[in-house]
């Protein structure tokens, strides 16, 4: 939804919205076009004024990763499971027990989501977010806390990782700057640090 210069995501779908300039006027234009109650995501690798006519919510500071050459080989222990519209429910229930960021009815929509199902219960999962080309970046990546330390998580990010580059693209992610267990991990699969992002997240009134 919107123009050149704002544009957002329905919500069902995702929450981030994009400024073509991180400017005080297209921030006020994003308000104008919105609807009430409006809550909105918006990444800037730089401080931003943020109008009064929105309420800022919080500020999360972020790293963003890439990884131009894997670190290592993942061994593929389990079955990694396409994840389809009648897995909604359950990657809602993982992802607000496990809060790996935005997650909606249609996010799955984006793509490429792989799961761990431990018997009917969907206990780890991973997919694909934005695709600034040619960067693709892995997304969504959350294991169910009875199940971390098995390696859920490394096999499939690398699952993602290469099947990014099979398509001619580059991996990258996002992590909480203070998430040193998952920046980590990531490191270990070949991610580096490429710099800091500023995770944006205000709301309109009404």
């Amino acid at each position: 939804v919107g123009d050149g210069d704002v544009k957002y995501f329905h919500p069902e779908v995702s929450p981030f919205a994009a400024l073509k300039e991180n400017t005080v006027e297209n921030l006020q234009k994003l308000y104008e076009i919105a609807p009430a109650a409006s809550v909105f995501g918006v990444v800037t690798p730089v401080e931003i004024m943020i109008p009064g006519s929105w309420e800022l919510i919080t500020c999360m500071d972020c790293l963003q990763m890439v990884c131009e050459t894997p670190a290592r080989q993942v061994d593929y222990k389990d079955e990694l499971i396409t994840l389809t519209e009648e897995h909604v429910p359950a990657m809602l229930e993982l992802t607000k027990l496990t809060n790996p960021g935005p997650f909606a009815k249609r996010t799955i929509e984006y793509g490429h989501y792989r799961g761990i199902f431990d018997g009917k219960q969907l206990v780890a999962m991973c997919g694909q977010r934005m695709n600034p080309k040619p960067y693709a970046e892995v997304s969504a990546v959350c294991t169910h806390p009875d199940h971390v330390g098995k390696g859920y998580a490394a096999q499939l990010i690398m699952y993602q990782v290469e099947r990014i580059k099979a398509a001619g693209e580059i991996p990258f992610l996002h992590v909480l700057a203070k998430n040193e267990r998952a920046v980590k991990l990531y490191e270990s699969l070949g991610f580096k640090t490429t710099g800091r992002m500023l995770f944006y997240v205000v709301k309109k009134a009404g």
